[in-house]
């Protein structure tokens, strides 16, 4: 397979995921996820991305050696750098969280609920596929085990895209519910995640012409990625504390991401 055949398919594969998990609200008959099933997908959402977080992104950039300062520097502020990235939109950019009840950001009462709960998903979408443009980019700017890159690479990919299926489920049912018209809920769905293709190509054309922030890129990604697995993901899978479904289920999505990025890639 060509090199732009791997990133031809890891770009897809984020997207085409999501809209997956989005087609459930034809086959669901209720508005909403089961708590018990909800903290499952979330928990699997949650222990794929940290685990991603680290083994695609940060011990990746650790790899890198810079001379104006040490390589662990880099990394840590790159890491703070990419959540108050995330902190920051989250603080000003209107948005809706179903599982609270809550409006975050800005307050703007022209907005629909609808469109905050999706603006609430686009936000946390952006960080994914700039983590896969900019692990794309390295692959293909590096001149050493180009082909162990690409492939870890979409691994990254993959990951990310098996974790977008509950997220499109998660989406579109409660738009449904406010809705009450399953073809525009698919669409929201949809089109939430058509926003990581896009920050995908951004991250990989930063990783191809703007070299020397290849470490500082990786690092921002996985903060990023990090503040969305514990602001939102983490507090909604242990909404129950007797029950210990989004425990197992991240345990497992944490093993299995480590295991298809250490043994594949």
């Amino acid at each position: 397979m060509s090199e732009i055949g791997y990133v031809l398919i890891g770009f897809s594969v984020i997207f085409l995921c999501t809209t997956l998990g989005s087609s459930f609200v034809f086959l669901f008959k209720k508005d909403e996820i089961s708590p018990k099933i909800n903290q499952i997908f979330l928990g699997f959402a949650s222990g794929i991305m940290l685990s991603a977080s680290f083994f695609s992104l940060i011990k990746p950039a650790l790899e890198f050696e810079v001379s104006y300062m040490p390589t662990i520097a880099i990394v840590g502020i790159s890491v703070i750098l990419g959540a108050l990235f995330l902190w920051g939109i989250d603080k000003t950019l209107p948005h809706f969280h179903h599982a609270d009840n809550k409006d975050e950001g800005i307050k703007n009462t022209s907005l629909s609920k609808t469109t905050k709960m999706f603006l609430a998903v686009t936000i946390h979408n952006v960080p994914e596929g700039l983590s896969v443009g900019i692990a794309f980019g390295v692959a293909l700017a590096s001149s050493e085990n180009r082909f162990g890159l690409l492939l870890a690479a979409l691994i990254l990919a993959i990951g990310i895209g098996i974790q977008n299926i509950p997220e499109g489920a998660v989406v579109s049912l409660p738009v449904r519910a406010e809705t009450n018209n399953p073809l525009k809920a698919f669409l929201f769905g949809t089109f939430s995640g058509a926003v990581e293709p896009i920050a995908a190509v951004v991250g990989l054309f930063l990783a191809l012409k703007i070299q020397v922030i290849m470490p500082w890129a990786l690092a921002f990604a996985a903060g990023c990625m990090i503040y969305v697995v514990i602001e939102e993901m983490v507090s909604e899978m242990k909404n129950d504390s007797t029950h210990h479904y989004g425990v197992w289920s991240f345990i497992v999505g944490f093993v299995l991401m480590m295991v298809l990025d250490v043994v594949l890639g």
